[in-house]
């Protein structure tokens, strides 16, 4: 099953949950799987409501003893770790709280093990994303697409004052993935719908080729005028064996630029967010031998990229044009090997007629450097591991659009 997060008024944690509940998460199931954590002193209310009559649930986590509650990310790995909750919920919540540490280290300027969560570890905020990971597995779903993120604005009250609106964090979590602003005075993604989306999400856009079984409706907290507050999620059955997405090419054609200087702009390109760069020979204009450039990019990173290529190279002008992919889904499997633990990307169709695996090429000479022996061994090392299906998935956080 595939889900696709309609992001109406943004997102969050029980937002998502209810939503996950609404479209059959049964609340004595959640409920029974969060026991398994140890973590008491609070009860979960699910009720029928509406926003501009929308039906859906709203989902409220009331902590009995709301006091201060400080985490760090081992604390509440360590929780996760040790409870009986099942392979792919304990690694989906990890997955999450992760990504959310690492955002508010960059944010506070402190190394990941030193974050101390507040409200994001507190009961409830550690009830959401669980909880979410446990729905998820309940509903079957394994593939996430989501829309554009509206965002609001305006200042939020925390802990550490009043901070704009999106968040820090938020705004950490959302690099990458498309956003629209819409100028309502109020916070509509929290950091952790961000980390939800950032860490779970495998394309942002449009609705995918899907046949849809069911709607479910989250409903956030407040009673918006200009949106009804709820997060739609549609589940359905993908039917498309592959994936698919739109990009934007930048292109210009060069014929006055050193040699040397075309490494230093590939870099920086990718640096930049570039999702692909190459240079192709061309014959320009009075016969002068020049050099195309084309990069490809998302279109949130475009207006970035665009300015490296004007101010890196020598062009005084550039295009681009949109267009669609196709694409293999993709992870990355980590191998143990004689040489150590190595990366494979593996590249597959949905309906498991195609796979392909490769090596990550960095890994393996990083590996061979050590060993001193050639890159070659180290390779076909890790096939043969792969092939054994000695291999744990290697997360890398939200899958933006590619």
């Amino acid at each position: 099953m595939i889900a696709y997060f309609d992001c109406v008024a943004g997102i969050s944690g029980d937002m998502t949950l209810g939503a996950l509940i609404d479209l059959g998460l049964p609340k004595k199931v959640l409920t029974a799987e969060l026991g398994r954590l140890g973590l008491g002193g609070y009860r979960l209310i699910a009720r029928r409501t509406s926003r501009h009559g929308i039906g859906g649930t709203r989902l409220r986590v009331v902590v009995d003893d709301p006091g201060e509650h400080h985490r760090t990310l081992a604390d509440i790995v360590g929780m996760i770790d040790a409870s009986d909750l099942n392979d792919r919920v304990k690694e989906t919540s990890r997955a999450v709280f992760t990504r959310l540490a690492k955002a508010e280290a960059k944010v506070h300027r402190r190394r990941v093990a030193d974050v101390h969560f507040h409200e994001v570890g507190a009961v409830d905020s550690i009830v959401d994303i669980v909880g979410v990971a446990i729905g998820l597995d309940f509903l079957k779903i394994d593939g996430i697409f989501a829309s554009r993120v509206p965002v609001g604005s305006g200042f939020v009250a925390c802990r550490h004052g009043n901070l704009p609106v999106p968040a820090p964090a938020t705004v950490e979590l959302l690099r990458g993935i498309p956003v629209v602003g819409t100028g309502i005075g109020s916070e509509l993604v929290t950091p952790t719908g961000a980390a939800i989306l950032a860490t779970l999400v495998e394309d942002f856009g449009e609705i995918p080729e899907m046949t849809i079984d069911r709607v479910g409706y989250g409903v956030g907290s407040r009673d918006l005028d200009e949106v009804p507050n709820v997060l739609r999620i549609l589940l359905g059955r993908s039917e498309a064996s592959f994936a698919g997405d739109t990009v934007d090419v930048i292109e210009c054609e060069i014929d006055d630029m050193i040699p040397e200087c075309y490494e230093p702009l590939m870099e920086r390109l990718f640096d930049a967010g570039a999702l692909d760069v190459t240079f192709t020979p061309v014959q320009m204009k009075k016969n002068r031998p020049g050099t195309r450039l084309q990069v490809l990019a998302r279109e949130a990173d475009r207006a970035r990229l665009e300015e490296v290529v004007l101010r890196e190279s020598s062009t005084i002008g550039l295009r681009y044009h949109t267009v669609r992919r196709t694409l293999l889904t993709r992870k990355t499997v980590v191998v143990e090997t004689a040489f150590g633990p190595i990366g494979v990307k593996v590249a597959r169709d949905r309906a498991g007629k195609i796979e392909k695996a490769a090596p990550e090429y960095d890994d393996c000479k990083r590996a061979a450097d050590a060993a001193g022996v050639p890159v070659t061994k180290v390779r076909e090392a890790a096939l043969v591991s792969m092939a054994a299906g000695k291999g744990r998935e290697r997360k890398t956080g939200r899958k933006v659009k590619r």
